[in-house]
């Protein structure tokens, strides 16, 4: 029995763990990550003028082979970002980005510098700086550098500079301030707009001079991460008004069924091309201010952590392994611990040694998945892939092959078709005294189906994992994994339990039909979930793979009597399987970009650049991060976030309602996510006006809502 749970772990673990193992080396790796970029903090002034501006230098050198990224990186990858602390009143500008580079990576296409790079960043002086001092600016700048592997570091930089009544250009840095200045785009020297043709975007620029001989090398960088298809070809031609670039969107298929007459999004981003041999670069549209001008601290402060900064290694498995217990009451758990009652049903009569095999075998079975799934999600992030808890539903074929596995057990549970142990975990296999391995597997199958939730005290505790050292974050999970196995397993360590269930009889059968339902509702939020990832033909082709699922079950069933030849009805079983097996592969090439449904009245779509707009206004924001596959989002917004009171009081305060949906991947929502230390949804924020993210709870009441956004003395009065 040893042997074979060994076995049954290395076989499910193997992928996992064989990812975390890459993403430990690539921890132990990140201490050369200081060779690998040298950065400096220098300064355009030989001192500080009070109530003037100096421009300061955020200056990186890469060895050869490696780059760090632009403001938006790409397929993947993450922009630096400078964590300031300076005097009082002193304060930042916006970073001035140099002109990127595009840098190809296994298919990927990323935008980043290569070689060496400087960031420009404005410093504003206050009056009230005494003339005579030293101001001591400083702060903490993190990156990403990659070549075919991606490694994290960080830089403590520093600069002491005096504060004096004038100042003069540094020589030492003229010459570099100059080549950052000269990597600036410049201002569009005509009018741009943007046009739609089918499933691509026209961009033009009035630019009239240009011939096509002396034009090469054309590129166009968009500030909003996820506006094109990166990778796509960029097709341009001169025209006699100037400069035209065919691109192709990011939600391409979306684009190309969306009414003729429909406008289009206008292009933000930097037009750059080779002129004559010269590079040329102009900035088509407002630039908006992001990372990495991080809000400055205060030096003289001491500024309190986040809850989940202030996290150690042991309180994070303490919230853990709350939040695996709590995972239990989720409802997208509840169809496989269904099926586990049944079968705890049918063991009552076995040992007690054997019964506690079967918790140990399904505890087995969670801790593995778990490990297995942590160590891949570990491996991607620090490859500098954008993903998080729940990743892997944000791709349509594993939320489309999840609801037929899931179809199929409930076809089985229902009598459609009889799974016996060849195909054990699955079905009726679990509800039968189908071994160690049932057990193995529904550890296994509960731990796929528990995914889609986050429960309180998750959030906190898998956020700080994710910004540990490898062995740090399974150590996390294995405990968010024991505490969604722990129920379980108590009950099978303490046999005697069991005979407080009823006997076996021929009630069991009925109860076995009638479990096959949560299993179908859970199929059909599924089929949910991927209607709103793509469109009307993914749609239905991943419908006719259920259809085919259920032919697939009946042929096989019908192998089994009289009438069929064993072999033609199970080869037609195997061609209809193959067949649903094949639709799911259509299904990523019908991707939307964005669910297809309006936003409700009074609700904005998430972009970075709009929620900075409405910091700058003083506005107070709601920011509701949510995904079609978070059934806790569901539920907070159903019973709270549409509850009229709740709407009633954003009206009242004038707060802005920005809505991030990660149903599909999002690199701007992910790096909001990972800033508040989070690596799923929900996440719940409220910004007033330009002060700090306050962040509630992930389980939300409409007094939480109203005590965040200022309301709270009209919910008194209600």
């Amino acid at each position: 029995m040893l042997r074979l749970l060994l076995a049954l772990a290395l076989t499910v673990a193997a992928p996992g763990l064989a990812a975390a193992q890459g993403a430990m080396q690539g921890a132990m790796t990140a201490a050369k990550a200081k060779d690998l970029v040298r950065a400096s903090l220098v300064s355009e002034s030989t001192a500080l003028v009070p109530g003037r501006t100096v421009t300061l230098g955020l200056h990186m050198a890469m060895k050869p082979g490696w780059h760090v990224y632009w403001r938006n990186p790409g397929d993947s990858g993450l922009p630096p970002e400078m964590a300031w602390r300076l005097p009082e009143g002193f304060s930042t500008g916006a970073v001035q980005w140099p002109v990127p580079e595009r840098i190809p990576v296994q298919g990927l296409m990323n935008f980043g510098y290569e070689g060496a790079v400087t960031l420009l960043v404005p410093l504003a002086v206050p009056e009230s700086a005494t003339l005579g001092g030293t101001a001591r600016l400083s702060g903490t700048l993190s990156y990403l550098v990659c070549e075919e592997i991606c490694i994290p570091g960080s830089a403590e930089l520093s600069l002491d500079l005096p504060v004096a009544a004038s100042a003069e250009a540094d020589s030492r840095q003229a010459a570099l301030f100059a080549r950052a200045r000269a990597a600036l785009p410049e201002a569009a020297p005509g009018p741009f707009r943007t046009s739609r043709e089918g499933d691509r975007l026209v961009l033009r620029l009035d630019r009239p001079g240009l011939t096509a001989e002396a034009v090469k090398e054309v590129a166009f960088f968009p500030y909003a991460e996820g506006a094109l298809d990166n990778a796509a070809p960029q097709d341009w031609a001169v025209e006699a008004a100037g400069l035209r670039l065919t691109l192709t969107p990011g939600d391409a298929k979306a684009l190309a069924k969306s009414p003729a007459e429909s406008p289009a999004e206008p292009l933000a981003g930097v037009l750059a091309f080779a002129e004559d041999g010269a590079r040329k670069a102009y900035a088509l549209g407002p630039e908006p201010a992001i990372a990495p001008a991080a809000a400055p601290i205060p030096a003289a402060e001491a500024v309190p952590a986040p809850q989940e900064e202030s996290l150690t290694l042991w309180s994070a498995a303490g919230l853990a392994l709350l939040g695996g217990l709590i995972l239990n009451l989720m409802p997208c758990v509840f169809p496989v611990l269904s099926i586990k009652v049944l079968s705890l049903v049918r063991q009552a009569g076995e040992s007690a040694t054997r019964v506690r095999w079967h918790g140990l075998a399904y505890t087995v079975g969670v801790l593995v998945s778990f490990l297995g799934l942590a160590g891949l999600l570990i491996a991607l992030k620090a490859s500098g892939a954008g993903i998080g808890w729940g990743f892997q539903l944000q791709s349509p074929v594993v939320v489309a092959l999840l609801a037929y596995g899931l179809f199929a057990m409930g076809l089985s549970l229902s009598g459609v078709v009889h799974l016996g142990g060849g195909i054990v975990g699955l079905g009726d296999g679990l509800t039968r005294r189908a071994g160690y391995q049932g057990s193995f597997f529904t550890g296994v199958l509960a731990t796929v189906v528990a995914t889609p939730c986050t429960a309180p005290f998750m959030g906190a505790a898998v956020g700080f994992a994710l910004t540990q050292a490898a062995a740090t974050a399974l150590l996390v999970f294995a405990s968010l994994g024991l505490g969604l196995a722990l129920p379980f397993l108590v009950l099978t360590l303490f046999p005697r339990a069991l005979l407080w269930l009823p006997r076996p009889g021929a009630w069991m059968d009925v109860l076995k039909g009638a479990l096959a339902f949560p299993v179908y509702a859970t199929v059909a939020w599924l089929i949910w979930v991927l209607a709103q990832q793509v469109g009307p033909d993914g749609l239905l082709a991943g419908l006719t793979g259920l259809v085919l699922v259920g032919l697939a079950a009946w042929a096989w069933e019908r192998a089994r009597g009289a009438g069929w030849g064993a072999a033609g009805g199970r080869l037609a079983a195997v061609v209809a399987l193959a067949g649903s097996l094949g639709l799911v592969l259509v299904l990523d090439g019908d991707r939307a970009a964005a669910r297809g449904a309006a936003p409700a009245q009074g609700e904005e779509a998430f972009t970075q650049a709009r929620l900075d707009a409405l910091r700058a206004e003083g506005r107070t924001v709601f920011v509701d991060m949510t995904a079609a596959w978070c059934i806790t989002c569901q539920v907070n917004e159903r019973t709270v976030l549409a509850r009229d009171g709740v709407q009633t009081a954003f009206r009242a305060g004038q707060v802005a309602y920005l809505k991030g949906d990660w149903t599909n991947q999002n690199p701007e929502i992910t790096r909001l996510l990972e800033r508040h230390g989070r690596s799923g949804v929900p996440l719940y924020l409220v910004y007033r006006g330009q002060g700090e993210a306050q962040v509630l709870p992930q389980i939300l009441t409409e007094g939480i809502v109203r005590a965040a956004i200022g309301q709270k003395d009209v919910a008194a009065a209600r």
